[in-house]
């Protein structure tokens, strides 16, 4: 049974220090991640988290693999992604994927990204059936249309 996201006292403290390092323009994540702003859905304020984007099919994904978070939430009321590392800012249009296009996104994510495997039911090795079915956990976004 895969492990529920809590943003307990470490996850936070971890969160400022890539933060940091990514608004600096330190690659981390093996150059993955990324600052993602979003407005808030009800707040109107900008909202920013570190993400990882995913390279795969020719396009570029925003995979959610602690589930319903704040910023997915935000993107589903606002679709415009504003991704940043150092001086290098990008604004995007994002599409939500169905669960049959998100399966195989998923399954790379996670094997890109093996830290997120105990929040996934499927396992690194498992078919990209065994990710379709979990499509409703992770949603999953293409980076659509880059807006700069």
């Amino acid at each position: 049974m895969a492990r529920d996201y809590r943003l307990g006292v470490t996850r936070k403290a971890a969160n400022v220090v890539v933060k940091a390092l990514l608004a600096r323009g330190l690659p981390v994540t093996g150059g993955t991640g990324f600052l993602l702003t979003t407005r808030g859905r009800r707040s109107g304020a900008d909202r920013t988290t570190p993400v990882n984007v995913l390279e795969a099919g020719g396009d570029r994904w925003l995979v959610s693999p602690y589930g319903q978070v704040g910023w997915v939430h935000n993107l589903r009321a606002d679709p415009t992604a504003r991704l940043w590392r150092g001086r290098r800012r990008e604004t995007w249009t994002v599409e939500e994927a169905d669960a049959a296009t998100a399966g195989p996104v998923l399954r790379a994510y996670v094997r890109k990204i093996p830290v997120t495997a105990p929040f996934f039911d499927a396992k690194l090795t498992a078919s990209v059936d065994a990710f379709v079915a979990e499509a409703d956990r992770h949603p999953v976004f293409r980076l659509a249309r880059s807006r700069t």
